[in-house]
């Protein structure tokens, strides 16, 4: 077996291409990755805007003590005469201001008398002016490619006029699980022995929810030509081939013998000293992978989110960020094993700083999912080389639910 570390600059090492590209719909692009940088085309503002309702007015004009009031500008309007001296034209929140003012002075700040203004208080020169380009300059790269849409992504496109916009295509991964113990959704249980299958849709899930397109190919019996047929067509149909079970050393451990010899496939690592999931094992086909991942739901999760998202965010042209804290122990740690390990915590804030406890985790196998449900559920992280941890000792944590 290999060390984390070592599984991790392998994994950085292989070849990634990214899938696709495709056109969207702005409307339709939110989660999805930039395939092309969006560049602004023209200033913003394109030229001296108000930013509230007042008067626009010379600076230097306040010492007169009141102004005439020549005209007004509501938003999306302009007025063609030049501001002169002595004189305020009515200009409200978002429109131009008019050639030769310098200054908005807000309604609260004078006294109107019939078609003059009296300054009660001066404001500085500049006050509430947009300046051009404010917002953004022409030329300027205002989301590069790579980056992943969301709400404020869409706005600024939307402000440039971009109709459609240009992303990666979503990569395919099929996710299959196997056991001839393992029952799908639906089907009737006939015996004690038989479990039901959930790794398969705890998968789907996390593939969907960072950008993926899941193919869901439910369970398949511990019988090589069986598992060898499905891996095949998945292989067709995805860029990314994910199992769980069978990459163990069991009798009835097909999967990974089925990964080498039946599919050829190139194994980047088969090993890692991690728990859980020490028996994970990933290969490459061509320009697709497939990821072996252990049969224990707790396990196969962990695994997954460690070896599959780098791949998925890859393939949509993007890093995958995970997000790595450090937190103090609200209670005690008690190292399991000489392996790096990734232990269900849960976080909390309180004043800025990340606490950690471990309040409503069952100790037992690498099987147990229950220990992930929360919001606030994250994997404290520990190398090899670490041991016990004490309340108020400092320990490395993966926000697992910040994407």
């Amino acid at each position: 077996m290999i060390s984390f570390e070592e599984s991790m600059r392998i994994l950085e090492s292989l070849e990634v291409k990214p899938t696709g590209l495709q056109k969207l719909p702005l409307t339709d692009c939110v989660g999805r990755y930039l395939a092309e940088d969006v560049v602004a085309h023209y200033d913003s503002p394109s030229a001296p805007t108000a930013a509230m309702d007042g008067y626009a007015i010379k600076a230097e004009d306040q010492a007169l003590g009141e102004l005439e009031v020549v005209a007004k500008t509501p938003a999306g309007s302009e007025v063609a005469r030049v501001l002169r001296s002595g004189e305020a034209i009515k200009t409200f929140t978002g429109s131009l201001m008019p050639e030769g003012a310098d200054t908005l002075i807000p309604i609260e700040n004078v006294e109107v008398q019939g078609d003059r203004i009296l300054i009660k208080e001066p404001v500085a020169k500049g006050f509430s002016v947009r300046p051009v380009g404010e917002n953004f300059k022409k030329g300027d790269i205002l989301i590069k490619r790579g980056e992943r849409i969301s709400f404020a992504e869409v706005g600024v496109m939307a402000s440039l006029n971009k109709v459609y916009a240009k992303v990666y295509q979503r990569p395919k991964v099929a996710i299959l699980s196997t056991g001839s113990e393992v029952l799908e959704l639906g089907e009737p249980q006939t015996s004690p022995a038989q479990i039901r299958s959930s790794n398969n849709y705890t998968l789907e899930a996390l593939a969907a929810l960072h950008g993926a397109e899941p193919i869901q190919l439910g369970a398949v019996k511990d019988d090589k030509a069986s598992i060898t047929d499905a891996l095949q067509e998945a292989l067709d149909s995805a860029d990314i081939v994910v199992t769980t079970g069978g990459v163990s050393v069991g009798d009835y451990d097909f999967v990974k013998d089925v990964i080498r010899q039946e599919l050829g496939a190139d194994v980047a690592f088969k090993g890692v000293v991690i728990k859980p999931g020490q028996h994970v094992m990933v290969a490459k086909k061509g320009e697709k992978f497939i990821v072996g991942l252990p049969g224990f739901a707790y396990s196969s999760t962990v695994t997954f989110l460690i070896y599959l998202l780098p791949l998925i965010y890859r393939m949509q042209g993007s890093e995958y960020r995970p997000k790595m804290v450090l937190a103090t122990l609200k209670e005690p740690f008690r190292k399991r094993s000489k392996k790096t390990e990734f232990t269900p915590c849960n976080v909390s804030i309180e004043d800025g700083e990340y606490f950690v406890d471990f309040a409503g985790n069952r100790e037992g196998s690498s099987a147990i999912l229950t220990n992930m449900l929360g919001a606030n559920k994250a994997l404290l992280v520990t190398t090899p080389e670490e041991g016990n941890k004490e309340i108020g000792e400092r320990a490395l944590v993966w926000l697992i639910n910040s994407l």
